[in-house]
Parts: structure tokens; sequence; C-alpha cells
């Protein structure tokens, strides 16, 4: 009877995504909680296989010859080891709670409150957003690129695996939830991989095709954007090359390999761009075949957020085939963390399988659907197109200038173009005793130890960013971990020009500096010449 029903639940997916028409689907509980728990699983174990490569391989493929481990006590070692490495599963662990602990209902803003005051380290887009909530800015200004310049990160897209979890085979309610939260800490690109990756774990319930499920996630992402022509570009290139992943590797890499925002990028290898990196979620999905092993291997050589990506693609395919057919050789090593609570939660695999569970039933039954002691039907209807949002219109990376210098009351720079960002930090430069060693972040830069940002410093440095003799803003950067800025100051859209930025420190202490490492500029008009010229 159980292989009959298989055998029917097989025929109905290949159905929902093989009709033109889409038609509802019926799944038993228990198949659809091993789907979640497939998820789940598949998620993290692509975060702990791809952690020794993360961003070690930028601008270029992992070679064959570079072995990648796993096996027997691997992904506790990696739990025991760096926390911080799970935030693709605790920052969606986080939203997860929040949903079951405030209601399917809850709001934007309720949602970045819960997001922004998590007692956990966040960087890029995630951080960013945070600090604008924390400053009063909510969503969707938090995640504009106006307000952060990590807007088109990957920061959405490695936490939005929770919203196709809970909203199974029904995307237009996946893309709904994906846009309450996606906001919070991005916009454009960086939404739309959010979003995308929402509707892959979405499709990956009724459907049990790879190339069928990568159609119906980037179905919903306008054309126009860049975020959907970089990902289609994989498929293209998937039909000329169908053997080949890594000289499709080497075109997309070509044409797509420049990050226009996140200021740790621009002009260098590294690449935290949604576009590029779903686009490797993308290859892993096609030139893996459904081959869970190959294709989380494949989605991990392809470099860049190398942890990241392959989570997107083992929970998609966890989804597609279940806990249960997850390979033991993978799946074996998490059961040692299964029931163990992740940083700044207080939720397990265990138990945000079983949230996820009790939130897809909810919305399957709110959305038309039927739910009945032994199964589920789910409603599954086609998703319109999201409204275009694209970042950085009419600004173009023109140079990169080190400057690597430290600012102790003022600094002034002049620059042409239209833009520029600061990369940059506040550290502090007391002594670095034992005591005070092993609670901060430290770095060593020549023959000086300097402390990051603090769990528990009150310090807040307060800057002000004057632009042609006019004051623009107050940048206030605190030195606590959770509350940090990354920048010290940006502005896009000026007028194209000649423009003068000068930071005044309102509130020096001896005990802190301002370390200034590289200045961004940026033009209305893309840059033609090869020289940078000032």
């Amino acid at each position: 009877m159980r292989k009959a029903f298989i055998i029917l639940l097989a025929a109905c997916c290949c159905a929902a995504c093989a009709s033109k028409q889409p038609s509802d689907v019926t799944l038993s509980k228990e198949e659809l909680l091993n789907k979640i728990k497939g998820g789940w699983a598949g998620q993290t174990i692509g975060v702990v296989f791809g952690a020794p490569t993360e961003f070690k391989f930028t601008g270029t493929t992992i070679q064959d010859y570079q072995p990648i481990p796993w096996g027997e006590g691997y992904v506790k070692y990696w739990w025991d080891k760096k926390p911080g490495l799970f935030d693709d599963v605790y920052n969606d662990l986080t939203f997860v709670e929040a949903f079951e602990q405030m209601g399917l209902d809850c709001s934007a803003d309720s949602l970045a409150l819960r997001f922004a005051y998590a007692d956990y380290h966040l960087a890029h887009a995630n951080q960013a957003g945070r600090y604008n909530i924390r400053q009063g800015i909510m969503p969707p200004l938090s995640g504009n690129w106006m307000n952060n310049p990590h807007a088109d990160d990957l920061d959405f897209q490695i936490e939005a695996d929770f919203v196709g979890l809970m909203a199974p085979g029904m995307l237009p309610k996946a893309l709904e939830i994906a846009s309450r939260v996606g906001h919070i800490m991005n916009s454009g690109d960086g939404f739309y991989g959010g979003a995308f990756v929402a509707g892959l774990y979405s499709a990956a319930f009724i459907c049990n095709d790879p190339a069928k499920i990568l159609d119906m996630a980037l179905a919903p992402i306008p054309k126009e954007s860049t975020f959907y022509q970089c990902v289609d570009e994989v498929r293209k290139l998937h039909r000329k090359y169908p053997n080949d992943w890594e000289q499709a590797w080497f075109e997309l890499h070509k044409k797509w390999n420049r990050d226009v925002g996140c200021p740790k990028g621009v002009f260098l290898s590294f690449n935290i761009d949604a576009k590029i990196n779903s686009a490797y979620v993308a290859m892993g999905l096609l030139y893996g075949g459904g081959d869970f092993s190959r294709s989380l291997e494949i989605s991990t050589r392809c470099g860049q957020d190398s942890d990241c990506n392959p989570a997107t693609v083992g929970g998609v395919l966890g989804v597609m085939l279940g806990y249960d057919q997850i390979p033991d050789f993978w799946r074996e090593p998490l059961s040692e963390i299964w029931d163990c609570d992740f940083e700044g939660t207080d939720v397990s695999l265990a138990k945000g399988s079983q949230y996820s569970f009790n939130q897809a039933l909810a919305l399957i039954e709110g959305e038309g659907g039927a739910v009945t002691e032994e199964a589920v039907t789910i409603p599954v209807r086609e998703p319109e197109v999201l409204p275009l949002e694209q970042n950085f219109t009419n600004t173009y990376p023109l140079f990169r200038e080190r400057k690597d210098c430290w600012m102790k009351d003022t600094y002034t720079f002049d620059f042409s173009g239209n833009g520029f960002v600061i990369w940059g930090n506040l550290v502090c430069t007391r002594s670095i005793t034992p005591d005070y060693a092993h609670r901060v972040s430290i770095k060593h830069i020549g023959s000086e130890v300097f402390a990051l940002a603090e769990p528990d410093d009150p310090y807040v440095a307060r800057i002000e960013v004057w632009i042609d003799g006019a004051l623009d803003q107050v940048s206030v950067m605190p030195m606590k971990n959770t509350e940090r800025k990354l920048e010290p100051a940006w502005k896009y859209c000026m007028s194209e020009g000649r423009h003068s930025v000068t930071l005044k420190w309102l509130n020096p202490h001896k005990d802190y500096l301002l370390r200034i490492n590289d200045i961004m500029y940026y033009s209305e008009k893309p840059n033609t010449d090869r020289f940078y010229h000032n």
C-alpha cells in the first residue's frame, strides 16, 4: 500500500511540474514532514561541507585535486569550533520561531525587530539591516541600497530556506512571505536571491526534476533584472556545455563576476553578490542532475560563498528526496547536533522541523487546501512576476583607492564622480590583556594589535560627514559588535562632478581610532577608460 502511494505521489509531482496548468498535489503528512526534515538537514549538511573552503577560492573554481573533507563527527567538530558558521541556519530559525510565536500574519516590523535584537554575530547586509533597524530605519528602507551598501549581497538568499519550507508548493504565498522578510536586510538583486531560494524550496515539494524546479523558482523574477539574466545564463550555458560545468563556470565568470555594491568586494576577487552565488546554486542543481553528492560538490567547487551555496542546493534536494533518502554518508554525522539549539536561538533542527510542519499545515489550509488526519492537499497556483527592483542604478564603480590610514579627529578627501563608500572600522587601542583578549575580536596590523567590535563595549563614536562644505549626516558608530556600523560613511546619486568630503569626530577618545582602509568612488556613467584620473 505504501509503495503504491509513493508511485502515485511521484506521478502527481511529475504532473504538477510538467503541466502548463498547475493542479493540486496531495502528500501524506508523513511525507510532508519527511521533506521538511530533509530541507533542514540538507541545508545544514551543505553549510558544514563548505566550511573549510568558504571564500578561500574567490574568482576561481576549487579544482578536483583539492579534497573537501567529510566524515564521522565532522558536523559536531564545526558546531564546537565555529558557531558563527551556522548563520544560514540560525537566521532561518529566528524567523521560524518568530512566526511560531507571533502568528503567520505578523508584520514586517515585528519580524524586523525580532531579527535586529537577536543575540548573535551578523555581517554584510544582515548587520547593515540590523544597524538600520536599531537606528529606527525600518523595512523596506532598512534594506534599500541607498541606506545599505550591502543590499545586493546574498544575505536573504542564505536565510530564505525556511520560507519555502513553510509554504510547500505554494509559490505565491512563499513570495508574499519573502517580500515581508527580505526587505529587512536586502532589496533589488539581494531580495530576488531570497525570493528565488524560497521558490526553489517550495517547488521541490511538488516536483522531482531539479531543472524544472529551477524554472519554477526563476519564473517570478523580473526578466529585466540583472539577477534573472545572470541565473538564466546558467540555463543557456548548460544547454551549450551539458557535460562541462567548469566551462560553463568560466563563461559565467567572464560576464557576471563583478561586485558593484559590497565595499569588501568592489574591484576585488571577493564576490558576495546574490546573483553570481545564486548562479552557482543553479549550476549545482543542473549539473548535479538530482544526485545529492554530485550537486553538493559542484556548488561548493564553484567557490566564493562555498558553504552557503551548497547549503541551498542540499536543502532543495533534501526536500525533493526527503530526509530518509539523503545518503547515510551525509545524514549520519548530523545526528549529533539534531536536538541542539543553535546560537542565539532556543530552536534545534528537530524543533525547527516541527515548527515548519505546523506552519505548513496552517498555510495549506489558509490558502484553500485541505488537511486531513492522514494527508494534505496543496493548492498549487501560478505566481505573479515580482515588481522590478534594481539597485545601484546610474551608479558605476570608478576606482578603489587604498588609503590604509587612521583617523583621530578629522579626515578629508576629494574625488570626481557621483558617489563614494568608505571601507573601514572602529578599533580599540587599549592594551590587550589576556583577560580582555578572550572577550574581543583581535586584529594584527603590522606589529600592532587592535580590538575590533566587542560584545559589550558601550563606546559610540559620532562622526560628522561634511560634503562640499555642508553637513550631510552624523555617522553613529557603536563599538558593540551587535550594534556596529559596517561602513563609516557613504553617499550615492550625488550630482556628477568634483566633490570634497570631510569627516569630523565629535567625541574622540584616546582608546579608539577609526581605520580607513579603502574608498570606492562611483560615477553615473560606466568607466570605459582603463586608467582612473582623479
